[in-house]
């Protein structure tokens, strides 16, 4: 099984702001009050425009799609949250917490791929468990080490533990379970999504371990890391909330891996730590102010890995 990809799936916003249905419990989200709407969603497509230039010109392939005015859908440009493509043509679909991030599904998008060659045997709609108030929002949730078929999660309104076990059993997966904290007004509060405080890469894994406060916990997830040969690289919560956490690794021209995050998170490493990555792999980063600031997501919450067979 690869734990990287070469094709990434991205789509370009076209109403972007900070979307009031997700911020009651996504501490990272500001209102950029000095802004005009217009001008929040001219300088998202800017910086999303600039990104996918950078991805192309390391040779990922980017197969980006418009966001459409159908419906309000301020946070389609994370689309990792509502699907998953998995290397045995299986596509899973998510329960999304906020009811108009819910509209951001759509058929077309597997219609696209599968023009482009791409093969989808079976989709996994996990989605009716939001009548039940029941929600695992995708790879936002799930962190998938596929070569070594762990699946970690940290607990959150967002994640809920029943769903979290039966998609580590319908993906043959074994779960990894803990919650990840942040400091919100002097309050230990769950941490949304686990791809905020932590990045699996092939050989490593970038986390915030001052997140997990139950000490088993930590434990835990550190022997396993090890135990799959991972160097674990720490990283501290005032990283996390300038998105250090929130990376990923993709290949580009010639199997070249790189770790891909925005600028913002790479002015928060410490030499140390850059040193650590670059063993490993090439570092890419683009500035994503604007995207950070109203979504409270960064440069993984933004790429949806394809995994999908070729027909």
């Amino acid at each position: 099984m690869q734990q990287t990809t070469n094709t990434i799936l991205m789509v370009r916003p076209v109403n972007f702001r900070m979307n009031e249905q997700t911020a009651v419990n996504n501490y990272y989200q500001k209102v950029l009050d000095n802004l005009l709407p217009d001008t929040v969603n001219a300088k998202a497509q800017q910086e999303f425009d600039d990104y996918v230039e950078k991805l192309r010109q390391i040779g990922v392939n980017v197969v980006v799609i418009d966001d459409t005015n159908d419906f309000d859908t301020p946070d389609s440009i994370f689309p990792n949250n509502w699907i998953s493509f998995h290397e045995n043509g299986t596509v899973a679909l998510y329960p999304m917490f906020a009811e108009n991030r819910r509209h951001e599904r759509r058929e077309d998008v597997l219609t696209l791929l599968e023009e482009k060659g791409f093969k989808i045997d079976h989709v996994v709609d996990y989605t009716s468990a939001e009548e039940e108030e029941l929600f695992l929002e995708g790879t936002g949730s799930l962190l998938l080490d596929r070569a070594n078929r762990k699946a970690y999660c940290a607990l959150s309104p967002r994640a809920d533990e029943g769903l979290f076990i039966e998609f580590c059993e319908d993906f043959e997966y074994t779960p990894v379970v803990f919650t990840a904290y942040q400091t919100v007004n002097d309050q230990r509060k769950a941490i949304y999504h686990t791809n905020v405080m932590m990045c699996l890469a092939e050989t490593f894994a970038v986390i915030c371990l001052d997140a997990i406060d139950d000490k088993k916990e930590r434990k835990n997830i550190v022997d396993h890391l090890k135990a799959d040969g991972k160097e674990v690289i720490a990283i501290t919560e005032a990283q996390v909330n300038n998105f250090a956490g929130n990376m990923l690794q993709v290949k580009g021209d010639n199997n070249q891996k790189y770790l891909v995050m925005s600028q913002a998170a790479f002015n928060a490493l410490t030499q140390d730590q850059i040193t650590a990555i670059e063993k490993h792999c090439n570092i890419l980063s683009s500035s994503l102010d604007t995207i950070e600031a109203c979504g409270g997501g960064s440069a993984r919450c933004m790429m949806a890995e394809v995994f999908l067979p070729k027909g």
